[in-house]
């Protein structure tokens, strides 16, 4: 699974817009519908927002796997 794929999973899963969630995290919505199309990558501050947003990991949110 991709990030983008990932991150418009974790807002399907809590039922959430776009929008929301980009009020939450602090960025426009535009940004974010950005990373869910994988059009455009996220900064790490709003990495960290988002997986504080959701409450995981950075390694979870953007799909890396422990070797």
């Amino acid at each position: 699974m991709t990030f983008s794929e990932h991150l418009s999973k974790l807002r399907a899963e809590k039922k959430l817009t776009q929008k929301g969630v980009a009020t939450e995290v602090g960025i426009s919505w535009r940004a974010y519908q950005n990373y869910e199309r994988g059009v455009q990558e996220p900064t790490l501050s709003t990495l960290i927002a988002l997986a504080d947003f959701y409450q995981i990991s950075l390694d979870e949110l953007v799909c890396r796997e422990q070797k």
